[in-house]
């Protein structure tokens, strides 16, 4: 409804939690081109679904624990969100 509305601000809230990751992938990519020119805001445990954010924010328990992209995130020795991205995709390599 949001993208048929044209709003400048979307809330995406586990758009893509109950999809398989092929249908995530085609879903992600329609999503990607509907946001351009908008304010977007993902709630996800599925990293794959904000990989690609311009800005990843890392909440734990209500609070903010990190944030910046993934490439920086990554980095962060013992972060939140590498040890929750090592637990997602490194058993799947």
């Amino acid at each position: 409804r949001a993208l048929l509305k044209d709003s400048p601000i979307v809330i995406l809230d586990e758009a893509t939690s109950a999809l398989d990751n092929k249908s995530e992938a085609i879903v992600q990519k329609a999503i990607e081109n509907l946001m351009k020119d908008r304010t977007v805001f993902v709630i996800a445990h599925r990293l794959s679904t904000i990989k690609n954010a311009e800005k990843i924010i890392v909440m734990n328990d209500g609070q903010m624990v990190e944030n910046g992209t993934h490439e920086e995130l990554l980095k962060i020795e013992n972060g939140a969100y590498k040890t929750l991205y090592n637990a997602q995709f490194k058993t799947a390599e």
